[in-house]
């Protein structure tokens, strides 16, 4: 997710990695904050498998600047990583969130699509965060209020998810 983020930001424009770390923070810092030593060992991990480059540019009035840049070849993995998901990033409500705000990056609407597709047909299996057995159980069937919340909000959120897939696939498919 991480590496994700990283390779997604820098695609829209180079930044330096304070302002890297915030746009993450931004995007999932609310559920994973960006802590200096994870971001910053997985930036010379792209940098040194060749997805990124670095320049120093003189700081206003302060130490010089370490500005990132995605090359080609980083290009190339981030269309990859958009294109070819791990079910993880499917999955995951947080990893997905991190794919689907990159993933209009896949100029090909087919592409996307096929994406959304996968989403769409994990949303689509039947679910819960509890069971029965192996029956999912519903929250009508819950007597805990708490639980019975849960799957309330979950529901919910599913289910504005499944319009928005389908109303966007519609519009991509078109």
């Amino acid at each position: 997710m991480l590496e994700l983020a990283i390779l997604g930001f820098l695609h829209d424009a180079p930044l330096h990695g304070y302002e890297l770390r915030k746009r993450i923070t931004a995007l999932t810092g609310h559920v994973r904050p960006v802590a200096e030593s994870t971001l910053y060992p997985a930036i010379k991990r792209l940098e040194k498998a060749g997805l990124l480059a670095r320049e120093t540019q003189p700081g206003s009035g302060a130490a010089p600047r370490h500005v990132l840049s995605l090359t080609a070849e980083g290009r190339r993995e981030l269309l990859r990583r958009l294109a070819e998901p791990p079910r993880g990033d499917i999955t995951d409500e947080n990893r997905w969130f991190t794919l689907l705000a990159f993933l209009r990056h896949l100029e090909d609407a087919e592409a996307q699509t096929v994406v959304l597709r996968r989403r769409l047909a994990f949303l689509e299996e039947p679910a819960s965060f509890f069971y029965e057995g192996d029956r999912p159980l519903r929250a009508e069937e819950l007597d805990d209020p708490f639980r019975r919340g849960i799957l309330t909000i979950a529901r919910a959120t599913s289910e504005a998810e499944l319009k928005w897939l389908r109303t966007t696939i519609r519009a991509l498919d078109s």
